[in-house]
């Protein structure tokens, strides 16, 4: 199983960005699916996640600005990124639990594509 990413880059404050993060390999179900970011010097924190039947969790820091969504049918999650601002400047990474037999779920990673928002 493998989580790709893309959608990254530069943009001004103010700017908006869409990122998209497919699951593909052998999966026999995606659960929840998520992004995550990390800054430098910072930990890991989770930016927003959606559960296969569309329950969204995301902290207050992104609460009108960003918009998850997920194509079930192609084991796609997406993250639009509206206003942007400087702070939001991080690598971000995509997260999905995945059954990949029907038994065991497993947590993947994507590997990271990086936001830069300029003042």
């Amino acid at each position: 199983v493998q989580l790709q990413a893309s959608g990254g880059g530069l943009v001004q404050a103010g700017g908006s960005l869409r990122l998209s993060c497919a699951a593909s390999g052998s999966i026999f179900s995606v659960e929840t699916m998520g992004w995550y970011r990390q800054a430098p010097g910072n930990q890991r924190e989770v930016v927003m996640s959606i559960t296969k039947s569309g329950i969204r969790n995301y902290p207050d820091s992104v609460e009108g600005r960003f918009t998850i969504s997920r194509d079930n049918a192609k084991n796609t999650v997406y993250l639009q990124m509206n206003s942007l601002k400087p702070e939001d400047t991080a690598v971000y990474y995509c997260n999905a639990l995945i059954y990949d037999d029907g038994m065991s779920a497993y947590d993947y990673w994507g590997q990271g594509t990086l936001v830069t928002v300029s003042s």
